[in-house]
């Protein structure tokens, strides 16, 4: 088993690894958007689901992985009423791998955060 790590300070703090990378798979922790290199956070839920994406990426390939192989997917949103401005930036993202999804709407840990993402992918071939 191999962990992988952002540097977020939660990580430490809380006690979890951004990814997990066991037996060909990879199981990336659930993810808000904030802008690790300066720890801020967008207002806005796309740029939040944006910077999310990024981080998942980064962690992905990390791994020896990418987004074109996410299987599976979960959003948590504390508004669902939102989560409609994000289909085009998680249409895109995952244009290819079409992964299985779920949207919850959960209050998140801290109220600036809009959206947190959660995955499971495949090493690749």
């Amino acid at each position: 088993m191999r962990h992988i790590s952002t540097g977020s300070p939660f990580e430490a703090q809380i006690g979890y690894s951004r990814a997990v990378v066991a037996d060909g798979w990879v199981f990336v922790a659930g993810t808000t958007g904030y802008d690790y290199s300066t720890m801020t956070m967008p207002d806005s839920i796309v740029d939040q689901c944006r910077n999310a994406l990024e981080t998942i990426g980064k962690a992905l390939s990390d791994a020896g992985s990418g987004i074109d192989h996410v299987v599976r997917v979960t959003y948590i949103v504390p508004d669902a009423g939102d989560w409609p401005a994000c289909w085009p930036v998680t249409s895109a993202t995952f244009a290819k791998a079409r992964p299985a999804a779920t949207m919850i709407s959960a209050q998140l840990q801290n109220p600036e955060m809009k959206i947190e993402i959660e995955v499971t992918a495949r090493i690749a071939d």
